[in-house]
């Protein structure tokens, strides 16, 4: 696969088929992908919770809020399509005391892990609207901050992209698929 259609393919996932589990081997590959990444002066401030338990998964779902936008019938994700693990991604204060300097390099972590995870055919979905009290009821540390939550899992749901100018708003459609419109190239190049 070409890296343009790999990116295309590493949506934001909101569905996902529960009979599928992620390993805890498969996490760790993920994050080991993410390792590899660049991060700014080389701090590599970031640590990952992984999870892949009902019991655990289940904690971190209950901290977060999907698809700001869709304010219709649709509850995401769907009972009985909840992701079967996460990866949570902190930031270590003892390496970066200020969290919020650390977004690039959260960015660029979670990126790779999303990319990573659609080259062996798993979905996910990026999540920075989240509880940070995610840290009190996994009992982590104090220095390691919450930056930003992903959902992973096999994806059961169709996501079509459509070129769209100035429409931005991702929606559902009568049918249920997710439609995510994306700025035209013409649009966005500077000349």
């Amino acid at each position: 696969m070409d890296f343009l259609s790999l990116v295309k393919k590493s949506r934001s996932f909101r569905s996902f088929d529960e009979s599928k589990p992620v390993s805890a081997e498969t996490l760790e590959y993920l994050v080991e992908c993410a390792r590899f990444a660049p991060t700014g002066v080389n701090l590599q401030e970031m640590k990952f919770f992984l999870s892949n338990t009902p019991e655990t998964n289940s904690i971190i779902q209950s901290t977060t809020r999907w698809a700001g936008k869709i304010k219709d019938k649709y509850t995401l994700p769907p009972k009985g399509h909840m992701p079967t693990a996460f990866i949570v991604i902190l930031v270590d204060t003892t390496i970066m005391p200020d969290p919020d300097k650390a977004k690039t390099d959260v960015g660029i972590a979670a990126q790779t892990i999303m990319l990573s995870a659609a080259s062996i055919g798993l979905g996910g979905c990026m999540i920075g609207s989240f509880d940070r009290a995610v840290s009190e009821k996994l009992s982590l540390p104090a220095h390691l901050a919450p930056a930003l939550v992903i959902a992973l899992g096999t994806p059961d749901e169709e996501i079509i992209l459509e070129d769209k100018i100035d429409i931005v708003d991702y929606y559902r459609d009568e049918n249920g698929v997710h439609r995510v419109p994306k700025r035209l190239k013409e649009e966005l190049i500077v000349r």
